[in-house]
């Protein structure tokens, strides 16, 4: 949501007190529908094409006259926040298709009007491939279709019966992680919604656990799926396509073009002449950035990293996201390059178009570009690679020996755990390890160049909490960022690097700050045409948008507030905290403002000590920061120790209509803390356990208790 001067937030806790008994969905819907008249007018109109910088021109909406015009009989919809989603909904089409010869397409929920489900003959099949971001919430694509299906009285185009569905028949995959407490909400609830208005769910609803293991979720899941799938349809299962691969895209290596058409790394199409610039998720904007170092004396480092995003349409609010898209390094690159054989051709002009109607998109990423700008900008060449896809390159390796390597790792799960998911392999170094880790140049150079981009994961973004106040820097977005790097356990002779905070380290290297004496990746700071580097020929500049959340402080600032945020996590903490001191200093009522933060050592990793009693003292009254430095004292101590001593005062402001902000590792930090205020309000306020989990529920979906947790 949006919560500048133009667009204040439309409910806080005074509203909810008014419309309790309509519920927090409903209340959601309202915030969305009132921002959707803010931005685009109460006319229902198109939206602009994101990074398209133009309107959208006439395009047909109805999926349903879509399928039926290209003679499809499935549509695989993908709600996808990352691209994590958008790749299984490719993934199921191509299946359905080579496998079965069933004519399928994907397509992304924002592009069509899902009004028309109602319309989808018996025959057809509909696939929902939906992700679940943040806490329970719908990806930003698919919110039209989740105000549709969880409205109480859904509108469809033309079936106004109590079950307007019944003729439709659909397939359910969700994604989520399981350290979250609203896991796969999305998928669930669209489910329900769904059954509820008389369709039929073919097979059983999948669920991947990103925290787990996403991809042996969906290969138990597909599995069990195609038997009911051909039944749907009426395919005959016996007659599965086993034949050759058919390729996906078609790569042809370019002789003549013009130098100015090549994208050497340009993250969105260029606009057309004279056409408005809109930045966004899908046209990022090349920031000026500004870096220092927040740790003192540390073995480790954390960047306070500073975007300035004047003159651009880009808006942020308190307790938003900020993107920022890495650049890959060059020792990835070259060894990727090395093992396909393509070192002497990295600067070689490639096109690349999809041939298979399957694909969910006509190109891949923007094209003609070079196979160097590929590895660099556009693929995720540092991830870990599937089992199944491992499956794709055994056939293509030099020796039987390597061959069997590739098969026993695609086919044993342990072994696979073991060299690859543990040990942080991406698939050039699963390649070498396959090889007996030689670095023979061309090992793998007869792999068809369309395997290689059907099967690696396109560059995503990496989002981090806004750590800057809105109302007191609305030109300038800060992000505090810990440089990752660490030894795997199942290969601790080798380290992995953080792709993006390693990038960032590099800038700040460039732009003076001492070296540590550690080795860090190199990456080229250049840009695609140079486009990153300042007047004095450093890097200076980097692409980011910005992405909104729920995560937000209550618009009444008199209202007490509990922050927990160990180590990074007190990045949106700070910006709460400004923001309320600025309130202070304007003269309005703030309430109590706890922030409970915790770090290894005070004298080392004590992020914005600098900042805190200026800031405090402004807000004053029982305002205060408690810290936990773990590794000060011989008996570790955490943040949810620190909580539980305070528990006293912590109880008293949540009976007074107290906020809980919690921020940071989801895994144990944010179950700590959730069962630290269980425990408070069972000694203070004399609940058994059971009504005690009830009380810090119903605070959740009040919206009471916020999470902004990562695993």
């Amino acid at each position: 949501m949006e919560t500048n001067e133009e667009n204040p937030v439309l409910f806080d806790t005074s509203d909810l007190l008014l419309v309790g008994a309509i519920g927090l969905t409903t209340v959601a819907w309202f915030k969305r529908q009132q921002l959707k008249e803010l931005i685009f007018g109460k006319k229902k109109i198109a939206a602009p094409t994101a990074g398209s910088g133009s309107a959208v021109g006439k395009k047909e909406t109805n999926f349903v006259k879509v399928m039926q015009e290209q003679g499809r009989r499935v549509i695989v919809f993908y709600g996808s926040q990352t691209g994590t989603a958008e790749g299984y909904a490719a993934r199921i089409a191509k299946e359905c298709s080579q496998k079965f010869g069933v004519n399928c397409m994907t397509a992304d929920l924002e592009l069509y009007d899902l009004s028309y489900l109602d319309r989808v003959p018996k025959d057809n099949l509909v696939i929902f491939v939906l992700a679940t971001y943040g806490e329970g919430d719908p990806t930003d694509n698919a919110i039209e279709f989740w105000d549709l299906v969880t409205e109480e009285e859904p509108t469809f185009s033309q079936n106004m019966e109590e079950k307007p569905l019944s003729n439709l028949n659909y397939v359910m995959f969700g994604l989520g992680n399981k350290t979250y407490d609203q896991y796969n909400e999305v998928s669930r609830r669209v489910n329900k919604s769904l059954s509820q208005l008389g369709a039929h769910l073919v097979g059983v609803a999948g669920e991947g656990d990103d925290d787990g293991s996403l991809e042996e979720d969906y290969l138990a899941w597909i599995d069990t799926l195609w038997p009911d799938f051909c039944q749907t349809l009426g395919v005959d299962e016996s007659s599965a396509r086993s034949g050759p691969r058919q390729p996906v895209y078609a790569v042809q290596e370019l002789i003549d073009y013009e130098k100015e058409d090549v994208y050497l790394g340009e993250l969105a199409e260029r606009p057309k002449q004279g056409a408005k610039v809109i930045f966004d998720a899908k046209r990022p904007f090349v920031a000026p950035v500004t870096m220092r170092e927040l740790f003192h004396g540390a073995d480790r480092h954390c960047l306070h990293v500073e975007i300035d995003i004047s003159g651009t349409n880009l808006r942020y609010n308190t307790g938003d996201h900020v993107a920022i898209w890495p650049t890959n390094s060059e020792i990835e690159v070259d060894r990727l390059a090395s093992v396909l054989g393509l070192t002497d051709k990295l600067d070689t002009v490639v096109d690349i178009k999809a041939i298979d109607p399957t694909a969910p998109k006509k190109h891949p990423f923007p094209v003609p570009t070079t196979y160097r700008s590929i590895f660099r900008y556009y693929m995720e060449i540092c991830a870990p690679i599937s089992r199944q896809i491992l499956n794709s390159f055994a056939e293509y390796a030099p020796t039987e020996e390597s061959k069997a390597a590739l098969i026993r790792l695609a086919t044993d799960k342990d072994e696979y755990r073991l060299q690859v998911t543990d040990a942080c392999r991406n698939l050039a170094q699963v390649l070498e390890y396959a090889c007996g880790h030689s670095n023979q140049s061309g090992l793998f150079a007869n792999v068809p160049f369309d395997l290689v981009v059907e099967n690696i994961a396109r560059m995503q973004p990496r989002f981090y909490s806004i750590s800057s106040s809105a109302k007191e820097s609305p030109k300038v977005i800060t992000a505090t960022i810990v440089v990752l790097s660490y030894h795997p356990i199942a290969a601790a002779h080798e380290t992995v690097y953080g792709v993006n905070s390693n990038f960032l380290y590099r800038i700040q290297m460039q732009q003076g700050m001492p070296n540590d004496g550690q080795e860090h990746p190199v990456y080229d700071l250049s840009g695609p045409r140079q486009s990153y580097l300042g007047e004095d020929g450093l890097c200076h500049k980097l692409p980011v948008h910005v992405r909104h959340s729920q995560f937000k402080l209550p618009r009444n600032p008199s209202v007490p507030i509990i922050m927990v945020g160990p180590g990074t996590g007190v990045a949106p903490f700070r910006a709460f905290v400004r923001e309320r001191a600025l309130a202070k200093r304007d003269g309005k009522p703030v309430g109590t403002t706890l922030l409970f933060y915790g770090s290894r050592n005070r004298d080392q990793d004590f992020l914005y000590a600098e900042e805190w009693p200026e800031l405090f003292e402004t807000l004053g009254g029982d305002s205060r920061i408690i810290t936990a430095f773990s590794r000060d004292q011989a008996q570790k101590v955490y943040v949810q120790h620190r909580l539980q001593e305070q528990g006293q005062q912590v109880w008293e402001l949540l009976q007074k209509g107290g906020y809980i902000f919690v921020c940071g590792d989801a895994k144990n930090m944010a179950r700590d803390v959730n069962q630290t205020f269980i425990n408070c309000a069972m000694e203070f306020g004399g609940m058994t356990d059971a009504k005690a989990h009830e009380y810090v529920k119903g605070l959740r979906t009040t919206s009471r208790y916020q999470e902004d947790i990562w695993s």
